[in-house]
């Protein structure tokens, strides 16, 4: 099927916008009302209300074909190019998309591609439309207490029991949505007589299912959007089994990848930006301080970096391709502009940014700094990635390992 031409797609796309959405308001216009936080920290109720907002959104995007769009035809996706990925980016950044949430992202953008990719064609019918319009919702069942950074590490066990249905013991921590969500997307270790990475299996979990249990983790700003999840005794069909046994690691890379893409990505509000922070600076009145101006154009300069980077990555990424070591790169220039986008707010407005002074803009910089920290372990710490770019992109030679043996055979195991 010929590819339509991204320009000429992009007046298509536009004009979908601009029939669901409203123009996007500036950080002037948004005034207090900016959503300075990286993770959200709401009650609840209110956390259901704008997880509809958005399922709703990505439902009319599925409808409209906009969903997936450099996935496979064949698997559920539009088949189309990086090009249009960065031209619908673009399009969409002109509008008041609902600010998703980590559940939503992390089931369209990484258990639905993951399913969609790794699937049977049961599961595609099943499950990977499901996700990708949102009619189901997906946590991420990776990260494990006692693995940390080392994912491979991980210990959660699935035994395979008489009938072929697998049993699953272990705990998981950090998963973002857990209490909302249908489905995660498990790893366990399912061969521990072989080197770490090739005895994992990945599995899609019901999280209704009996010996599932969900406990939050409350965060340091406040909210507990992150949550322990306990697996006693869990059953799960074979049918829910992710790929062949032994093949998760490979689910899991991929997947990491779709991540790393999705964190580094500029279409997604995350935090404050460089015009949240001009804007700051201009209502304290501060942008004839030299110094000032020293530090919002080194902000400014980072940020046009990022966004160029985010859009070579993408404009030289195969259509249809799964994401490189490339994505490491977009994923930490991110965390780091969070990180200095914070610095500078805070320079600016001094003690304002501990106390609510009724000032608007000002107090709410705290969701700002209090969430940045996390995003640099979000989706593998700043270290893994800085590993990733030096091995597999820069070519350098890869740091000693000491764990080549079956994972039965490495220390407290």
């Amino acid at each position: 099927m010929p590819q339509p031409d991204p320009d000429a797609w992009r007046t298509q796309v536009r004009q979908w916008l601009a029939g669901v959405l409203e123009p996007a308001r500036t950080p002037e216009s948004a005034g207090e009302d900016a959503d300075l936080a990286v993770f959200h920290n709401l009650p609840e109720d209110e956390e259901r209300l704008l997880l509809e907002r958005c399922r709703a959104y990505q439902r009319a995007r599925f409808d409209a074909g906009f969903q997936a769009l450099t996935l496979p035809v064949d698997r559920g996706g539009a088949g189309l190019t990086a090009a249009h990925v960065a031209a619908f980016a673009e399009e969409e950044s002109a509008f008041e998309v609902p600010p998703s949430t980590e559940l939503i992202s992390v089931t369209v953008r990484l258990v639905a591609m993951a399913v969609s990719l790794f699937g049977t064609a049961e599961q595609l019918h099943d499950h990977a439309r499901a996700f990708l319009r949102t009619d189901l919702l997906a946590c991420q069942l990776f990260s494990e207490p006692g693995a940390g950074s080392d994912l491979a590490a991980l210990r959660t066990r699935a035994r395979q029991a008489d009938g072929g249905e697998w049993v699953i013991d272990g705990q998981k921590v950090w998963t973002s949505g857990a209490q909302f969500a249908d489905y995660g997307l498990l790893l366990a270790r399912t061969d521990p007589d072989v080197v770490k990475q090739a005895g994992i299996t990945a599995f899609l979990v019901p999280m209704d299912a009996p010996g599932v249990e969900v406990r939050p983790i409350r965060q340091m700003s406040g909210g507990a959007s992150f949550n322990e999840v306990f697996l006693s005794g869990v059953r799960v069909p074979d049918r829910l089994r992710i790929g062949r046994p032994g093949q998760g690691w490979e689910v899991a890379t991929t997947t990491l990848a779709f991540e790393r893409t999705a964190s580094g990505s500029g279409n997604r509000r995350k935090g404050g930006t460089f015009a949240d922070v001009l804007a700051l600076a201009r209502s304290l009145d501060r942008t004839s301080d030299p110094l000032v101006r020293q530090r919002l154009a080194d902000l400014y300069v980072r940020a046009a970096l990022r966004a160029a980077t985010v859009d070579r990555v993408a404009r030289t990424s195969a259509s249809g391709g799964r994401p490189g070591p490339e994505a490491s790169l977009t994923k930490l220039m991110a965390s780091d502009l969070l990180t200095r986008t914070g610095q500078v707010a805070a320079e600016l407005m001094g003690a304002r940014i501990s106390a609510d002074t009724g000032e608007p803009g000002t107090f709410a910089w705290t969701q700002h700094l209090l969430g940045a920290p996390g995003y640099r372990l979000a989706g593998g710490t700043d270290q893994i990635q800085r590993n990733l770019i030096g091995e597999r992109v820069l070519k350098l030679p890869p740091e000693p390992r000491a764990d080549r043996a079956p994972f039965s055979q490495l220390p407290g195991n």
